[in-house]
C-alpha cells in the first residue's frame, strides 16, 4: 500500500505530541497525589507512538509486532495485577531489564544486517553456500553511518548490562539469591571483563567503518562479555544499596534506547529515551545523596561493601525490652507519635496493620505522623508506595528533611524495621562505614520504641547506636504481629 507523502510528517507531529504527554506525565509523577493520573497521560503518550509507527514507511512484519505487543501488554496486565506493593521492586527491576534489553537486541540486529550487509559487498558470493539473492538482498541494506555505529555499540553495552545487571537485582531482592557475592580480586575480575567487551566491540567497530565485514566471533564475544559484566558487576551489592542500583540501571536503559532511537532514526525513541535516561540519572545522584556516596563512587567503587568497615566507637548502654501492652500505653497518652517503616516492614507486610493502629491513636487524639528516609526500604519511593497501598494519605507522611526538625518536639518515635537509617553513628562515628550519610533524627524524641525481629544489626553490619539509648525500649518480634498486639493493646484501653 502506498502511503501519502505527508505521512512522515503526521507521524512526527504525533511523536512530538507524545513527547509532550511523557515531559506531562513525568511532571504529573512527582507527587503522589497526581502519579495516577500522570501514568494515564504518559501511557496514552506511548500508545500514539505505538500505533503512529505501524504507519512508517518500509515498515514490516505487522504481524509479529502485533503479537508481541498483544503477549507484552497481557503478560504485564496479569503479573501487574498479581504482584503485591510489597514486591513492587522486583517487578521495576524485572521490566527495567527487558526494555534494557530490548534496546540491546535492537542494536545487536542493526550489527547483524551491517555485517551482512558488508559481507555481501566484499566477498564473493559463489564461495559461499549461500543463495545468489540472499547476498543481493544483504548487500541492499542501507549500512550504518559511522556514527550510527558507534552509538549503537554503546547502546548494546548499556542495554545489555542494564538486561543481566537488574535481573540479578530482581533475584536478591526475591531473596532467590545472597544480597552480596563477594570473592577475591574482584573489582580487578569485573575490570578484566569489561576491558574485554570494549576491545571486541571497538575491533568490530573499526572493522566496520573501514568497511569491512567484522569477524562474528568479535559480535559474540561483545555481547557475551556486556552480559556476563551486568552480572560481575551487580553481584558485591547489597540489599541496602538497592534504590541506588535500581535508578542506576533505569537511567541506563533509558539511554540505550535513546542510542538505539538515532540507530533506527525513530525521534520517538530518542525523545523518550533521554527522559528516562535523564530523570534516572538524577534519581540516581539524590539516591546516591541520601547515602553520602558520589555518583563516581556509586559506579565504579564496591559500593554495598559497607560490612568491611568496623565500628571505633564503643557503645553504652543496653537493649532494654518493653512488651507491646506498655508501648501501646505510651502512645496512647502521648501527644505526637512519629512511626518509621523500613524495609522490615515491608518484609513482614505490616503496613495494613501499622496504618490500623496509626488510626486508633488518631481517634484517640494522638498527632502521627509518617516519617520516610529516602532510601528506606528497596527503590525510591518503596515506603511512600507500602503506606499508599494500605491507605494512609498524603498529608500524614513527611520526608527527611521536613521531620527531622520535628524529632525533639515528638513524644514517641516508633521504629519498624528501619536500621541503618536511624543509627546515630552515622553522624558521631568517623570509624562508621555509614558516617556522613544522611539519617532520621530519632535518637531526638523523647522516647523510641524499636519493633525488630531479633538482635541482628543492618546492611551495614554495625551495631545501631540508636538501640541502646536511655530513651528506646525494644518490642521484639514479627513486625505485623507486633503491630496486631499494639492495636489490641489500643482497644483494651477503649474497652
Amino acid at each position: 500500500m502506498t502511503l501519502p507523502s505527508y505521512t512522515t510528517t503526521i507521524i512526527n507531529a504525533i511523536y512530538f505530541i507524545a513527547a509532550i504527554l511523557f515531559i506531562w506525565g513525568l511532571k504529573r509523577m512527582s507527587s503522589p497525589r497526581t502519579a495516577r493520573n500522570g501514568i494515564v497521560w504518559a501511557g496514552a503518550g506511548m500508545a500514539a507512538a505505538i500505533i503512529a509507527t505501524f504507519f512508517l514507511p518500509g515498515i514490516h512484519n505487522l504481524g509479529w509486532m502485533l503479537g508481541a505487543i498483544i503477549v507484552g501488554v497481557g503478560l504485564s496486565w496479569w503479573v501487574g495485577r498479581r504482584v503485591p506493593m510489597t514486591a513492587m521492586p522486583q517487578m521495576v527491576a524485572l521490566f527495567n531489564g527487558m526494555g534494557g534489553g530490548a534496546a540491546a537486541a535492537i542494536g545487536a540486529v542493526e550489527l547483524i544486517r551491517l555485517n551482512m550487509a558488508l559481507a555481501a559487498a566484499t566477498l564473493v558470493p559463489n564461495t559461499y553456500p549461500i543463495q545468489p539473492e540472499a547476498w543481493a538482498k544483504a548487500a541492499a541494506v542501507p549500512t550504518l553511518s559511522p556514527v550510527e555505529q558507534v552509538l549503537a555499540y554503546i547502546g548494546v553495552l548499556i542495554g545489555a548490562v542494564s538486561l543481566t545487571g537488574s535481573l540479578i537485582a530482581f533475584a536478591k531482592l526475591q531473596g532467590w539469591m545472597d544480597k552480596r557475592f563477594v570473592f577475591p580480586l574482584q573489582r580487578w575480575v569485573n575490570l578484566v571483563i569489561f576491558a574485554a567487551a570494549v576491545v571486541c566491540g571497538v575491533l568490530a567497530l573499526i572493522a566496520g567503518l573501514e568497511g569491512h565485514a567484522f569477524a562474528w566471533g568479535l559480535l559474540v564475544a561483545f555481547l557475551g562479555l556486556t552480559l556476563v559484566f551486568g552480572i560481575a558487576m551487580t553481584l558485591p551489592i547489597g540489599g541496602a544499596d538497592m534504590p541506588v542500583v535500581i535508578s542506576m540501571y533505569n537511567a541506563f536503559t533509558g539511554l540505550a534506547v535513546a542510542f538505539e532511537g538515532f540507530v533506527l532514526q525513530n525521534e520517538a525513541m530518542i525523545i523518550a529515551g533521554m527522559v528516562v535516561g535523564a530523570a534516572g540519572t538524577l534519581l540516581t545522584q539524590l539516591m546516591a545523596k541520601a547515602m553520602n556516596r558520589s555518583l563516581g563512587n556509586v559506579l565504579f567503587g564496591n559500593f554495598g561493601a559497607g560490612g568491611a568497615g568496623t565500628q571505633q566507637q564503643e557503645i553504652a548502654g543496653a537493649l532494654k525490652p518493653i512488651d507491646a501492652a506498655d508501648a501501646a500505653v505510651m502512645m496512647a497518652y502521648a501527644e505526637r507519635v512519629a512511626i518509621v517503616p523500613g524495609y522490615g516492614m515491608a518484609v513482614a507486610q505490616a503496613q495494613h496493620k501499622v496504618w490500623e493502629f496509626a488510626r486508633l491513636l488518631i481517634e484517640r487524639g494522638v498527632k502521627v505522623t509518617f516519617a520516610i528516609h529516602p532510601v528506606a526500604g528497596r527503590m525510591p519511593g518503596h515506603m511512600n508506595v507500602l503506606l499508599a497501598e494500605a491507605g494512609v494519605p498524603y498529608d500524614l507522611i513527611a520526608d527527611m528533611d521536613d521531620i527531622n526538625p520535628q524529632f525533639p518536639n515528638i513524644d514517641v518515635a516508633l521504629v519498624i524495621g528501619a536500621n541503618d537509617v536511624v543509627n546515630p553513628s552515622a553522624r558521631t562515628d568517623k570509624g562508621s562505614p555509614i558516617y556522613g550519610m544522611p539519617i532520621l533524627d530519632v535518637a531526638k524524641a523523647k522516647n523510641v520504641i524499636v519493633i525488630k525481629r531479633g538482635r541482628g544489626k543492618g546492611f551495614a553490619g554495625i551495631e545501631n547506636a540508636l538501640f541502646y539509648a536511655d530513651n528506646t525500649r525494644m518490642l521484639y518480634g514479627d513486625g505485623q504481629a507486633m503491630a496486631g498486639e499494639l492495636v489490641a493493646g489500643l482497644k483494651t484501653l477503649d474497652a
